[in-house]
């Protein structure tokens, strides 16, 4: 079998909205039976078809990176997690739909990716601060995913979703509601499917090529290997060529 092209997709939200049901549930199309924290990063695969149904359909490799952690994290965590943040095609914003505070961290976990290096360690970001216009050359499509919605009650139904169209909005982007313990929430013909669908297709023409984060983890490995070592420059240069080749082909 032919290999397939990689697109990857950050998954970011609070701790405990549901990130990893939810991831689950697209690549499986099944419930998660006993979800538990993510430590660092969890990576899984879905396999989607580009433009389907035209000339021009292709089948990509999603890999969809749930990121654990806080907002709140001390700046070493951050500095940490920041490493799954290179190579971007598209990012999905996970919120639960029974916590406020979860949906407006929404606007710090996208500052964080975005514009990481700008915004102060301990600075808190609201969305009073969030201007979209600042991210407009950013290009990296954007869904706003909310969970729980089996546990809002019908009472609080309609003020919930408002809540959340404005917060998709904020973000120029598309928002799904959803049920992570009921399968036909994504099902194929569903409306959110056409959402999950459209996103996914924006993804591979946003962004650098996940490759390219192994290549540049290559180099830092190198880098380090030889600042540690009495290796001559001209032996570290002769590592590091195959990758100054990949990445910069007209320089070499």
């Amino acid at each position: 079998m032919a290999s397939l092209d990689r697109v990857k997709v950050l998954v970011l939200g609070d701790s405990g909205v549901g990130k990893s049901s939810l991831v689950h549930l697209l690549c499986h199309n099944q419930v998660l039976g006993n979800p538990s924290w993510t430590v660092g990063c969890s990576v899984d695969i879905r396999v989607h078809d580009y433009k389907e149904g035209t000339p021009e359909e292709k089948t990509y490799y999603i890999e969809l990176w749930d990121v654990g952690g806080s907002v709140g994290s001390a700046s070493s965590v951050k500095s940490t997690r920041a490493v799954f943040y290179n190579s971007v095609n598209g990012i999905i914003l996970v919120h639960d739909l029974t916590n406020k505070k979860s949906s407006q961290n929404l606007y710090r976990w996208s500052l964080e990716v975005l514009n990481r290096d700008a915004v102060p360690t301990g600075v808190l970001v609201t969305n009073g601060d969030y201007d979209r216009e600042q991210f407009a050359d950013n290009q990296i499509p954007l869904l706003v995913i909310g969970t729980k919605l089996d546990q809002i009650h019908e009472t609080k139904r309609h003020e919930v979703l408002i809540r959340t169209a404005f917060l998709a909005e904020d973000f120029n982007a598309e928002e799904i509601n959803l049920d992570c313990t009921n399968p036909r929430s994504s099902a194929a013909g569903s409306s959110n499917a056409v959402k999950l669908s459209r996103f996914f297709d924006k993804a591979p023409h946003r962004g650098p090529s996940p490759l390219l984060t192994q290549l540049l983890l290559l180099l830092l490995l190198l880098l380090l290997l030889s600042s540690s070592s009495s290796s001559s420059s001209s032996s570290v240069e002769m590592l590091l060529l195959p990758c100054k080749v990949i990445l910069c082909p007209g320089v070499c």
